[in-house]
């Protein structure tokens, strides 16, 4: 299948038909001048996107272009030529910075984008832009000001907004001043760094059952349809091996992971937001010899899958006519993968709270009804830390019954415990005060 490379890429063959992909500015631009950065940019999908549009290549081309119309004298927007050491620049080159660029998914870069035009376009009390001030003029008190206009809209208090801008602000001006320090105020670096924000009561996003994720799946197999079928394969695989919806879409899971011929059953889960990569065993052998397929229901939703190229969740394309007509497979854009899920989710009578992210929620929360330790579940879903593994599990009936339960049988053999102990008889009574003996001395 022949790719479509953006500029600047330069595609490189490795061992095993695999490819690496880079980006690499023209030497010709290089020497007038052109500080964005060349670096490898991993996979076709990280680099060039589902359709060569897209991924890392897509910022630094953005960053090049704004770079070569400053150069021009073309300055088409007033962040593009912003001031060193003002708040549009700041942003700037937190858009360039590695923390951003690696760090910051693809699916996720378009509300940062956003948030940071919204703050720079904020005016303060003498109607000036925030972005076109200095970056030295932003005080801690400014920052709780500037906290206040965040979250006042015009459709009311929005608190969450204003936890998102504060949020970013504080990660911008810590990687930025890392690398010009010479920008910041020497006493205080970093004024968003202790804003107190006002305390709201969170949303807790949506988790799906068991039954209803298979409900999802035998409905969309029952429809017929290859996207159908992929959606639901990409809810099971968000269920039962808790891998991120954009990684399932964005063809992070592969059948050259699955059922390895030579290897023990697994099927192996890359994590592309930390990197983990985590193979579940798909069978387990008891003490008496007989196998247990621990996914059974899993692989027969897989099993409907046609295998249109390395990763499992493709769409078919067709090209050419006739005798040189071909069929290939081509990654579903999220925003289109959703649009199926919500066709087939309404079909298979299912509440509006079904997603492919609430089927990872509800997969985490399984783990915590199943009662498996802080660490058996962080094995399964590959979380780093204690806190980002709890906040995924809901608090659900069955995890309050269990731990009601567990509280129950422990009263119920403290009073068993203690019932069974010999009757004490009681203490000897002290004798009355006019009895008492008294003491003689013998002088």
């Amino acid at each position: 299948m022949e790719l479509n490379l953006p500029r600047h890429v330069r595609v490189k063959p490795l061992a095993g038909g695999r490819q690496a992909f880079y980006y690499e500015v023209p030497t010709h631009f290089r020497k007038l001048g052109c500080s964005i950065p060349n670096e490898p940019l991993g996979d076709y999908i990280t680099a060039c996107g589902a359709d060569g549009a897209g991924g890392r290549a897509a910022i630094l081309n953005s960053l090049f272009d704004e770079w070569n119309d400053a150069r021009k004298g073309n300055v088409k927007d007033e962040v593009a030529g912003a001031a060193i050491g003002t708040v549009d620049w700041l942003f700037r080159e937190y858009k360039q910075s590695k923390a951003y660029l690696e760090k910051v998914g693809a699916r996720s870069r378009g509300g940062y984008e956003w948030s940071m035009q919204a703050i720079c376009d904020t005016l303060n009390k003498k109607s000036d832009r925030i972005g076109s001030l200095p970056i030295k003029s932003i005080s801690p008190r400014a920052a709780d000001l500037l906290y206040d206009k965040f979250i006042t809209t015009d459709d009311g208090i929005r608190m969450r907004r204003g936890e998102k801008f504060v949020g970013l602000c504080r990660k911008a001006w810590r990687v930025v001043h890392r690398l010009y320090p010479a920008e910041f105020a020497k006493d205080i670096p970093n004024p968003w760094q202790g804003v107190t924000m006002k305390t709201r009561i969170k949303a807790i996003k949506s988790a799906v059952t068991r039954d209803e994720v298979y409900r999802f799946a035998k409905g969309c197999i029952a429809e017929g349809s290859e996207s159908a079928i992929a959606a639901a394969a990409a809810a099971v695989i968000c269920f039962e091996w808790l891998q991120r919806p954009e990684n399932v879409i964005a063809g992070h899971i592969k059948w050259s992971s699955y059922r390895v011929a030579g290897k023990p059953p697994t099927i192996q889960i890359e994590h592309h937001k930390t990197g983990a990569i985590i193979d579940h065993p798909l069978e387990a052998i008891l003490d008496d010899g007989s196998i247990v397929h621990l996914y059974s229901e899993a692989e027969a939703v897989l099993s409907h899958l046609k295998r249109l190229g390395t990763p499992m969740i493709l769409r078919e394309i067709k090209t050419g006519k006739g005798e040189a007509e071909k069929t290939t497979g081509k990654t579903f854009a999220f925003s289109g993968m959703q649009k199926i899920v919500q066709r087939m989710r309404f079909a298979c009578e299912l509440s509006d709270d079904f997603t492919l992210d609430a089927c990872r929620h509800g997969g985490m929360t399984e783990l915590e009804e199943a009662e498996l330790t802080d660490g058996q579940g962080r094995a399964l879903s590959a979380h780093r830390t204690r806190e980002s593994y709890a906040g995924y599990a809901k608090r659900t009936a069955p995890r309050v019954l269990a731990a009601t339960m567990k509280r129950h049988a422990h009263v119920m053999a403290t009073k068993a415990a203690q019932e069974a102990q010999p009757e004490q008889p009681p203490p000897a009574a002290a004798p009355p005060t006019g009895d008492r003996p008294r003491i003689v001395s013998s002088k």
